[in-house]
């Protein structure tokens, strides 16, 4: 977990067509990242 103020390390994950994203092409932008379970599993 971050302390409130620190910067974010860059990461990469894929959207949901596939397409890799990167946090730096949002850099300066707020984000809001949501996590949520595969269909069907537990969690």
């Amino acid at each position: 977990m971050l302390d409130v103020g620190v910067k974010a390390p860059d990461f990469t994950l894929p959207d949901g067509d596939g397409t890799e994203i990167s946090l730096d092409n949002f850099r300066g932008k707020k984000v809001v990242l949501w996590f949520f379970p595969k269909a069907n599993t537990p969690g």
